[in-house]
């Protein structure tokens, strides 16, 4: 009787540990793969979250106005357009900001500065000694304003500002117009917060009259609101527009009068002008 075999454990072990690990090499090779890959991608990332970091550090410059306003500033379907919104963004753009542009009441934009939700007010603001309490101007960037008034198109008897006289006058708050309708004897003042309001409330004769910026009243007009109102009298207490900037923020100031200037100088001030008003004569 033949000795019974051995089976050589040690063969058999090996044999089968090679045939694991053959079986495995795929395996770890797509897993080297993969992570080389990774590493790639996270690399990738790193190098574009740079960049934009790059893009948000660039300085920004936060503009507050009152939409209602045009052609100064008002909405054309989802954007905001208008005179001083592209001055404000050309400012911006010859300092070296990015323009991020804020829509208010009017009479929350100098809350809006002081608590440093804006750093700039551009709304077509007089530098009245009032205001001169409360913010810094810059030098003048529009200087062909005045307040007119307007009236129905069959109205008679307002033929200007001095006939307001004991009438409903309508004004948006907080601006030399309502100061100017205040001032008006024995009259029954409205102050309401948009220019478009204004508008309605005359057409539906809820008020006599209406004391108005007159570039903002030219453009009404030719945007079709002559069909039913007419401007009474000629313009009155003209006076320019300026910026508006935080008391202690004269740095600010100072850059924007640089930058206005030079775009003076250098005729983007003009163009701009020219798209809004037309080319002057």
């Amino acid at each position: 009787m033949s000795a019974p075999q051995r089976v050589d454990q040690t063969s058999f072990s090996t044999s089968s540990s090679m045939e694991e690990v053959t079986a495995e090499l795929p395996i770890l090779a797509l897993t080297l793969t993969a992570g080389l890959l990774a590493v790639g991608l996270i690399a990738g990332c790193g190098s574009s979250s740079s960049d934009n970091k790059a893009a948000d550090n660039q300085k920004v410059l936060k503009v507050g106005a009152e939409t209602t306003f045009p052609p100064f500033e008002f909405t054309e379907g989802d954007k905001y357009v208008g005179f001083d919104v592209d001055l404000a963004d050309a400012l911006a753009k010859k300092m070296g900001y990015k323009m991020e542009f804020k829509s208010m009441g009017f009479d929350a934009l100098i809350p809006a500065l002081k608590s440093k939700d804006i750093d700039m007010i551009a709304s077509g603001i007089n530098p009245t000694p009032e205001r001169a309490k409360a913010i810094l101007f810059s030098d003048p960037y529009f200087d062909k304003g005045g307040f007119v008034t307007v009236v129905k198109k069959d109205n008679t008897t307002i033929k200007d500002m001095s006939s307001l006289a004991g009438k409903r006058i309508g004004a948006q708050i907080g601006t030399v117009g309502a100061d100017l309708a205040h001032k008006v004897p024995n009259a029954n003042v409205k102050e309401v917060d948009s220019n478009s309001q204004l508008f309605t409330e005359l057409k539906a004769g809820t008020i006599d009259a209406v004391i108005i910026d007159n570039p903002v009243a030219l453009y009404y007009m030719k945007q079709g609101a002559d069909k039913d109102l007419k401007i009474a009298g000629a313009p009155v207490d003209a006076e320019p527009f300026v910026f508006g900037f935080r008391m202690d923020d004269k740095d600010l100031q100072a850059q924007v009068n640089k930058a206005l200037a030079d775009l003076k100088a250098d005729g983007t001030y003009q163009k701009i002008y020219d798209k809004w008003f037309g080319a002057s004569k």
